[in-house]
């Protein structure tokens, strides 16, 4: 299995702080963002190499990034997609599948967004789709209508089977929100690779997993703690405050 991050965007509402530097290396305490999270997915026996997508820009600074640490089992691969300005940018979706053509990736994968910090072990969310044998997504309770007005949210069966999912709906039909951490299976991947062009959004990573939950069969893992999702200068300066 693949562990695909994607750490494309340029994080503008962090200002000078990703300017000129990646989000998900920013430090809280003495470890990076995405060094507390592969310091957990390294040790996932599933788990075969670590493939990190990145912009034009910041390709450098990962790559600077992985000589120095250095420090895990499996490999990882840096993946530039040649852009420089937030205007030009791929769009997750597109990164994804820039990244599963130039590395010819044919195997299951889990794709992760790389700016949370995370309260508990992929290898709980492995084990789900290990057992669901669908391609997953995660989920969690969110009881605040203006919060799930914000993201994707999904309606699930008593097995936990999504019965369907909205982005952002105004008249969310349940509590179960999305947060960007997904299981694709090979067996799925032929629709992933022909998402964007029969109509699937570019941008978000969630735009995929709406795309696939329509075409496929899918399962929703509850997940097993919370998150800190690292989405502006302030949150920066809180998980900094509580978790440095």
């Amino acid at each position: 299995m693949k562990n695909i991050v994607i750490a494309a965007g340029y994080a503008t509402r962090l200002g000078e702080l990703t300017k000129n530097f990646p989000k998900p290396l920013l430090k809280i305490g003495e470890k990076s963002i995405l060094d507390r999270m592969l310091d957990d997915i390294d040790t996932i026996p599933e788990i075969d190499e670590h493939i990190i997508i990145t912009n034009h820009k910041f390709a450098p600074i990962f790559e600077k990034w992985k000589k120095e640490e250095g420090r895990w089992k499996k490999p990882i691969t840096i993946v530039d997609d040649g852009t420089e300005t937030n205007e030009t940018r791929l769009g997750a979706v597109c990164d994804l599948l820039f990244a599963m053509e130039k590395l010819q990736i044919d195997d299951d994968m889990l794709v992760v967004a790389a700016d949370n910090l995370l309260f508990f072990s992929f290898q709980e969310f492995v084990d789900f789709a290990k057992e669901k044998s669908t391609s997953c997504i995660m989920c969690h309770e969110q009881p605040s209508i203006e919060k799930l007005q914000r993201t994707g949210v999904v309606e699930l069966d008593a097995n936990n089977r999504v019965l369907g999912m909205e982005e952002k709906p105004q008249e969310p039909k349940s509590h179960w929100a999305v947060p960007p951490f997904y299981i694709y299976l090979k067996k799925d991947l032929d629709l992933v690779h022909h998402a964007v062009e029969n109509g699937c959004g570019k941008d978000a990573p969630g735009n995929l997993a709406h795309y696939m939950v329509e075409h496929t069969t899918m399962h929703a893992w509850p997940m097993s703690a919370g998150r800190f999702d690292i989405g502006s200068i302030d949150t920066y300066y809180e998980a900094v405050k509580r978790f440095g």
